[in-house]
């Protein structure tokens, strides 16, 4: 009888066990799935943030900032020259990496987040390409993520991305909105030189021409007739200033490249000016050969010369306006013309080819002919330049593939 209820005792113990390992597992069972549901839901929060960073090519990282160290956790940025530097390197080796006019500012936003006098930091910057001397730039924001029981930073977090294109964009608007204030300026120049350029001419053509009819004297008649044709010339000159220019910088003005002798178009403007000196200045020819033949555009060769010569005639009081070359080098030829005129301040030398740009507001001129030769020059791939003391004179120089 006692056997029989022992067994039953250890009959209801194991009975009563069973359903207490069973209810165990089931609740283990339970919380395997709920702990796998949290990391199903953990990796697909971790993919969505890595695309999120793929798809804004961010670069994620920490600072330590008791240490000062950063570390990189993920790169995701544009570009396959960025410096991902080793894990814990202190920040201020971080230094020559950023451009130069940018390293104190970011070094300072860095060092004030660490220490807590700020909280949050956004920078613009630029950084030196490993291994180049190109600059890209890079945009990153940081903030704090921990602190320490009194309020010390002790890791910040941040990110970063780079901005080569909309730098690139910036400076297109940039420099698109220069040029139109440039345009603004030069029409606004344009109109006030032209009007007052084009009817200094034409008052003296009106009024001559007004008085012609009532002039007897034969050789008074004639020297009226004569201002009214010089004045027709410089009319003329104004307006086909204009139209080379508008015709070349559009482009329907083509290159007519031929085979000539600079010789004949520098004693043809040397010519030219001859009678338009001032008493007692002279014009003179430095060609170093007999013949110098050379493949360029006789026309656009000719003007530039025309518009360097009647330059230094009109600041040329005494002395001597000297036309000359020197033998080509590497296939170019250097052509030049000196003055013993006033000269041209430094200042001024950087700005005499600018359109409209006169240097001596009393001197008759539209201010175009300077630029017109540094127009044409480029146009055949050449360079222009001046050199200049006031007080001694100028030398205005071009040089051309021949």
């Amino acid at each position: 009888m006692l056997s029989t209820v022992l067994i039953w005792m250890v009959l209801g113990l194991l009975l009563v066990g069973g359903l207490v390992a069973i209810y165990a597992q089931r609740n283990t069972g339970k919380n395997l799935e709920l702990e796998l549901e949290q990391l199903d839901k953990v990796r697909q929060h971790h993919i969505e943030y890595e695309l999120v960073l793929k798809a804004m090519h961010l670069s994620t990282w920490h600072l330590n900032a008791k240490e000062k160290t950063i570390t990189f956790d993920n790169d995701f940025r544009s570009g396959s020259d960025n410096y991902v530097p080793e894990s814990g390197l202190p920040i201020a080796d971080l230094a020559p990496l950023f451009g130069d006019a940018d390293t104190e500012r970011v070094m300072k936003a860095l060092n004030d987040i660490c220490e807590g006098n700020i909280d949050e930091a956004h920078y613009i910057y630029s950084v030196k390409i490993p291994r180049t001397s190109k600059l890209c730039w890079e945009e990153s924001y940081a903030t704090v993520a921990e602190r320490d029981v009194d309020g010390r930073p002790l890791t910040i977090v941040g990110t970063t991305t780079r901005i080569d294109e909309r730098k690139n964009l910036e400076e297109a608007l940039v420099a698109a909105r220069n040029k139109a204030e440039e345009s603004d300026r030069l029409k606004s120049a344009f109109i006030a030189n032209m009007s007052h350029e084009i009817r200094t001419p034409l008052n003296a053509i009106i009024g001559f021409t007004s008085v012609l009819p009532d002039i007897d004297g034969k050789e008074e008649r004639q020297e009226l007739i004569n201002l009214i044709q010089e004045n027709n010339q410089k009319l003329l000159r104004i307006i086909n200033d204009v139209m080379n220019i508008s015709k070349i910088e559009a482009g329907k003005e083509p290159l007519a490249m031929s085979v000539f002798d600079l010789n004949i178009i520098l004693q043809g403007t040397a010519d030219q000016f001859t009678s338009r000196l001032a008493n007692g200045v002279e014009i003179k020819l430095q060609m170093p050969e007999a013949v110098m033949n050379i493949n360029s555009d006789l026309k656009r060769v000719q003007e530039i010369m025309t518009h360097l010569v009647n330059n230094a005639v009109k600041f040329t009081e005494h002395g001597t306006v000297t036309i000359g070359y020197n033998l080509p080098e590497n296939k170019r030829i250097h052509v030049w013309v000196a003055d013993t005129g006033k000269g041209i301040a430094a200042d001024d030398q950087q700005k005499v080819f600018e359109r409209f740009y006169k240097v001596d507001e009393f001197i008759p001129g539209a201010g175009l002919g300077l630029s017109i030769c540094e127009t044409m020059v480029n146009s055949l791939k050449g360079e222009i330049g001046v050199d200049s003391q006031l007080g001694k004179g100028s030398t205005f120089w071009f040089d051309i593939p021949v």
